[in-house]
């Protein structure tokens, strides 16, 4: 469905990091495709990455996306110059300070507003300003979280309840309350910024809440086959306005498009694939923990020891920063040994690409959302490894709900460094329980489903449909 009035425009304006940009690039594409007038907001250090990523929709599909570039002046909160970048984002002691640089947008946001005036805004829940800024111009400011509707409900009942305060030690056990399903975290695997201890940190997430509450609703990248209970209790229970219009992933459909979404990858596509291409199906396992996590040489020898274990054949995504010269984190004739068995990328990896391929049955990851959704629209079961953010609700989900995971044992919330205390062995169980045909199967089966929500006249292409009309009802 073409949008009706060829004036919706809308503005995309993505938090300064990977996995927050990715997404939101794919859901302009997405509104693109309708009709609709789209301009991403970035800073001009990122807008190689966006402009890259869109360059084939621009071509042949819908209306041309365009790009807005607003200046970041970090180096006023002593930032070092640069560190906006997506790749180079702060350490998280400087994380509050980046936050706060990230507020210097909203004059030149505003001024945007008031030369453009655009329909509609999706802005990323850590712009919890954009708000006030669209209210001044009588736009409807639409929030995108980034995360699945469990997390987003488990996020709020936990804020609103703190069941964690009635346990006894960071250890006990704990159901969230007024929750579909008998879900049990304990303390240590909850995310610090709930904790009262953390002022700064519990200060801001109000704000971000309270402007989501101010806010015309929440766009979703995720489908309502696959969550179904959790979406109905985010908008009945919780009272929230939402929209599913996800796997924003699929948006991208041919090799060209999946290939630069995010950065440019370390390995050429073609050699990456053409390993894939000497391998069986199912029998490759990868792992990938995402953009922003870190771990010590210490907890990488872990996971190389256990890879070598299982008697698997991966591909293993190792971020070049945490390598130290002489490769230490590595065992000793460990890449002689797994030749032609095993593959390590250095860098950034092709990932929709490396999880669409049918040598791929498993797949190690942080559960970070991104990387949750593009395994289960490729039918890929999932090891489950959570460092932080959501992702303790995301394995939960994967495991314990749609059943198309295994949990590695992590204990710990640890925000952007990985938990040191996952042993090898652990890991070579994981892999060798999760490469099984009957979960195999039913990730599958959410393939299928997440494949046809996006398809005319499914779940999530029919939601997005009734959002464009009601922005255009808006506008009128």
């Amino acid at each position: 469905m073409a949008s009706n009035d060829d004036s919706l425009h809308m503005f995309f304006f993505p938090f300064l990091a990977h996995g927050h940009m990715i997404p939101l690039v794919d859901m302009a594409k997405l509104f693109a495709a309708k009709g609709v007038r789209a301009t991403i907001l970035t800073t001009p250090l990122n807008a190689p990455i966006i402009s890259k990523a869109i360059e084939k929709t621009k071509t042949h599909q819908g209306k041309e996306i365009q790009i807005q570039t607003l200046k970041f002046l970090g180096t006023e909160f002593g930032l070092p110059e640069g560190c906006e970048h997506c790749d180079s984002l702060p350490s998280p002691n400087l994380f509050p300070a980046f936050i706060m640089a990230t507020a210097l947008l909203q004059e030149p946001f505003e001024q945007l507003l008031h030369q453009q005036r655009p329909n509609c805004v999706v802005a990323d829940m850590f712009f919890p300003w954009t708000t006030d800024s669209a209210d001044k111009f009588g736009i409807p400011r639409l929030v995108f979280h980034g995360i699945s509707f469990f997390s987003l409900c488990a996020s709020q009942i936990m804020s609103l309840y703190q069941p964690y305060n009635n346990t006894s030690s960071d250890t006990e056990l704990f159901v969230i309350p007024n929750f579909p399903g008998e879900i049990k975290m304990t303390r240590l695997q909850e995310a610090n910024f709930f904790r009262k201890d953390d002022v700064d940190s519990s200060r801001f997430w109000k704000q971000i809440y309270e402007s989501e509450v101010r806010s015309y609703g929440v766009v979703v990248n995720s489908f309502y086959e696959l969550e179904k209970d959790y979406a109905d209790h985010y908008r009945k229970e919780l009272g929230i306005k939402a929209w599913h219009i996800g796997p924003l992933s699929l948006c991208n459909r041919d090799k060209e498009e999946k290939t630069f979404r995010g950065n440019e990858a370390s390995i050429d596509e073609h050699e990456c694939l053409k390993w894939l291409n000497t391998k069986t199906t199912n029998s490759v396992v990868y792992v990938c923990f995402g953009s922003a996590v870190k771990f010590s040489n210490s907890q990488l020898l872990e996971i190389a020891m256990g890879l070598e274990a299982s008697g698997q054949q991966f591909i293993w995504v190792v971020r070049k920063s945490i390598q130290e010269k002489g490769e230490k984190w590595l065992p000793e004739g460990f890449e002689k040994r797994m030749e032609g068995k095993g593959l390590i990328i250095r860098g950034w990896a092709p990932q929709v690409l490396i999880l669409e391929h049918e040598a791929i049955g498993a797949f190690v990851t942080h559960c970070g959302w991104n990387s949750t959704l593009e395994a289960v629209s490729a039918g890929v079961p999932m090891i489950t490894w959570p460092v932080g953010g959501e992702q303790f609700y995301n394995e939960k989900l994967v495991t314990e709900v749609l059943k198309i995971g295994v949990p590695v044992g992590v204990k710990k919330w640890t925000r952007f460094i990985g938990d040191d205390s996952v042993k090898w062995d652990a890991l070579e169980k994981a892999v060798k329980m999760v490469m099984v045909e009957e979960m195999r199967n039913r990730a599958q089966v959410f393939k299928q489903m997440a494949r046809r929500a996006v398809e005319e006249g499914g779940s999530s292409d029919s939601n997005l449909d009734a959002l464009v009309r009601e922005l255009c009802s808006l506008s009128h």
